[in-house]
């Protein structure tokens, strides 16, 4: 069964916080980390694909496991004032009343059972910030072992609108984030599979969908690690029908080419 939400939090296509690359925004509340209406549903195929494919969905190589130590203090410090989160010294209780032991040996691994969003480590290697670790468990359309160790610039490569220009553009806010604020943008996808496991390799074909299709969204936020000098790239992933959306916004996504039409 497709793991569906009520309703996107946001449009991003036809906001226009998010409408131009790179849209992004501060955090006005610290929510970095969040809860929404699909967690139980989430969290069990997170628990699935952990459980089943670590090999597919985790890597964490020990340079960059200071960062990932970082991150893991980060996010139980956080869940300690969450709603519906329950944090012992041994084990966290989740809104969906699973528990969760905590294995700092496994620090991404863990929080991937705890959180709905995918967990993404940016570090400074030469003058570009490159993935070195990360918790995939929902990727769209991109695939971990083939992004590993690559800078921005590499991890966007087939990616038409990331022109050089805007690569600058990104480093540069990379370089500015501050601890102290968290930012955020959102994007959007859309397919005819409702699997949130969805890798797909560079070169392999993207073919534009039809009304009878899904609409995925992603809020993905930027969160500097001070300590060892990193940045969280976190993603939580949206999904509805696309037949759920207003006759306006297919409009504005027929008009964008991100859809075909349909009579």
């Amino acid at each position: 069964m497709p793991i569906l939400n009520t309703k996107l939090p946001l449009h991003p296509w036809a906001d226009p916080r998010t409408a131009r690359l790179p849209g992004i925004q501060p955090i006005a509340d610290d929510s970095w980390i969040t809860v929404c209406d699909a967690y139980a549903a989430q969290m069990a195929e997170r628990d699935r694909l952990i459980a089943e494919t670590p090999e597919l969905v985790h890597a964490l190589p020990v340079t960059a496991m200071p960062a990932a130590l970082e991150l893991y203090d980060r996010v139980l410090d956080k869940l300690h004032g969450m709603a519906g989160f329950v944090v012992d010294a041994d084990s966290v209780q989740r809104p969906d009343g699973v528990r969760v032991a905590l294995d700092c040996d496994q620090p991404l691994l863990t929080l991937g059972r705890l959180v709905q969003e995918d967990l993404c480590l940016m570090q400074r290697v030469g003058y570009e910030h490159a993935l070195t670790a990360a918790v995939l468990c929902f990727p769209a359309s991109w695939t971990l072992s083939e992004k590993l160790g690559r800078s921005m610039v590499g991890i966007h490569l087939p990616v038409e609108s990331y022109t050089p220009d805007l690569a600058r553009r990104v480093q540069r806010l990379f370089d500015a984030i501050r601890p102290e604020q968290p930012l955020w943008r959102m994007n959007f996808h859309i397919y005819e599979n409702p699997a949130l496991f969805h890798p797909r390799r560079e070169g392999d074909p993207h073919p534009k969908a039809r009304a009878g299709a899904y609409m995925r969204a992603e809020r993905q936020c930027l969160l500097r690690l001070p300590q060892a000098d990193a940045v969280l790239f976190s993603i939580h992933s949206y999904q509805v029908p696309l037949h759920s959306l207003a006759p306006s916004d297919l409009a504005i996504l027929s008009d964008l080419g991100v859809m075909q039409k349909t009579n």
